[in-house]
């Protein structure tokens, strides 16, 4: 289920939002930067971004460096409004930090700073953080963690005040002992931020800019400094290998298809069912078993999706049912039957109480109101009619080697089995056509269409050309018992599959 809200306003909105994003992210081990790796079918940055905008900040500023201008790539795509800002030479986050206030000049009230790569991380949580500020100081999202691993320590003094913050690397095997963590995301005052910046320096183990070094420089003013303890670690998880990633998929995958279900859609196997966040379900909707929806695929009420069903960017109508398919851009009209085994592509779009059927491929086909496509079929660039059925095994031949071509086929049609399109062709209203024909060249209303030429049958061929194999010996006991084949056979050129 989407997580997108409605910006906040108030005093939760703070004078901006800067999203730390300069990092090389080496343990992805990817070509493509780390924030542009995707969960749930939008970019950590994407995320991370969603839920800054939400908060309806004066600015929005992103730092960025490595992999430049692919990440500005995207960023002009998912939040155009952002102001980008590139990090120098100096390493660390606190320089980041200095980089993005210079750019954004004058901001006068609170500044979030978060990061690319928290995909769970909710507007609402950096709500409460900005709400939680007090006037002038800093505040600091923590969680306890059992095993804290490498993050930041929180350092608290005797009175549970936070005293400061310690890196990893620069902590005593004591303050290692700490569970309590720092997540790296902030709520300041921009006046603060302003002093303190400059003061920051890289004699560290790491030799970079801490931004954690801000809040020993503000104790030392005075400043007050508070923790809001988040409760949900997830929404503080980032992303550094491709395990994370995977896990922080899952993780916001189940809450999604849980809030779904909440909603009234029926789920049977939450376990195996992934859905996109920009996906739409109605209430009494029926997702089964191995079940992946993406894009902007929406589910109206009624209808069933799955089992083994995979989807991107398709709309399906009320009481349709679409079974062990695959199909991107597509809609599916109500109470249509898809599957099993179907393939769905671009530019199809399927009449109400139409059908497509088992091992059928479409791509830029528009199937009219109970017309059916029941078996083994290709039918691409093309148009059916209302109340019409193509016989099992026919191809729509679109391709010229240099062009597409267009077939029409008018409503209330009947084709026969293995029938070949050859575009560009219209078969009128009511036309039917035998089993084997090649329509080369238009069909009237209500005609037949028949080009096969009639049967001949060779009598003794297997037992004289095929002697010795078991096909002559069965020939020669059907020949002993007094069966005959009548070599005069008649044309039913009027066969077709069954259309159910």
């Amino acid at each position: 289920m989407s997580s997108d809200r409605q910006p906040e306003t108030g005093r939760n909105r703070p004078a901006a939002v800067i999203v730390l994003a300069a990092g090389a992210g080496t343990r992805m081990k990817s070509s493509r930067p780390k924030i542009l790796h995707e969960i749930a079918g939008r970019s950590l940055i994407d995320h991370a971004l969603r839920a800054a905008a939400g908060l309806a900040p004066e600015r929005l500023a992103v730092v960025v460096r490595h992999q430049r201008d692919a990440v500005v790539e995207h960023l002009a795509a998912v939040a155009p409004q952002a102001l980008i800002v590139d990090q120098d030479e100096v390493p660390g986050t606190g320089r980041a930090v200095e980089v993005a206030m210079d750019a954004l000049g004058d901001v006068e009230g609170t500044v979030v700073v978060t990061y690319g790569d928290v995909p769970l991380l909710s507007t609402d949580l950096l709500g409460e953080l900005v709400a939680a500020q007090h006037p002038g100081g800093v505040t600091l999202l923590t969680a306890e963690l059992e095993d804290p691993g490498a993050y930041g320590r929180v350092l608290r003094a005797a009175d549970g005040s936070v005293d400061g913050i310690v890196e990893y690397k620069d902590a005593t095997e004591a303050q290692r002992a700490v569970r309590e963590v720092n997540s790296g995301i902030y709520a300041f005052d921009a006046a603060l931020l302003r002093r303190v910046l400059p003061q920051l320096s890289t004699e560290n183990a790491q030799r970079e800019k801490y931004l954690t070094d801000v809040i020993g420089l503000a104790r030392a003013e005075g400043v007050t400094v508070t923790a809001l303890t988040c409760p949900d670690r997830w929404q503080l998880e980032g992303v550094n290998d491709r395990v994370q990633l995977a896990a922080l998929g899952a993780e916001l995958n189940r809450r999604t298809v849980e809030a779904w279900m909440r909603a009234g859609v029926t789920v049977t196997d939450p376990a195996t069912t992934w859905i996109g966040q920009d996906v739409e379900l109605a209430p009494d909707v029926t997702v089964l078993p191995g079940t992946q929806l993406h894009g902007r695929t929406a589910v109206a009420a009624g209808a069933t999706v799955g089992p083994d069903t995979t989807l991107t960017d398709v709309v399906i109508e009320a009481g349709a049912t679409v079974i062990r398919t695959h199909g991107s851009g597509a809609r599916i009209g109500p109470g249509a039957t898809v599957g099993p085994f179907a393939y769905l592509r671009p530019g199809t779009d399927l009449g109400a109480d139409g059908k497509i059927g088992t091992f059928v491929e479409t791509k830029n086909a528009a199937i009219g109101a109970g017309s059916k496509v029941p078996h083994l079929s290709y039918v691409g660039d093309a148009t059916i009619g209302t109340n019409s059925n193509i016989g099992a095994a026919s191809v729509f031949v679109n391709y010229d080697g240099v062009h597409k071509h267009h077939t029409t086929i008018g409503s209330d049609v009947r084709m026969g089995s293995d029938n070949m399109y050859v575009a560009p062709v219209t078969v009128g209203d009511g036309a039917y056509s035998g089993a084997g024909t090649v329509i080369r060249k238009d069909v009237p209303a209500g005609a037949l269409a028949i080009n096969v030429a009639p049967q001949r049958n060779l009598d003794g061929w297997v037992t004289t050309n095929r002697a010795g194999t078991a096909a002559a010996a069965a020939a020669e006991r059907a020949s002993g018992s007094g069966e005959t084949n009548d070599s005069t056979t008649t044309d039913r050129p009027t066969a077709e599959s069954d259309p159910s």
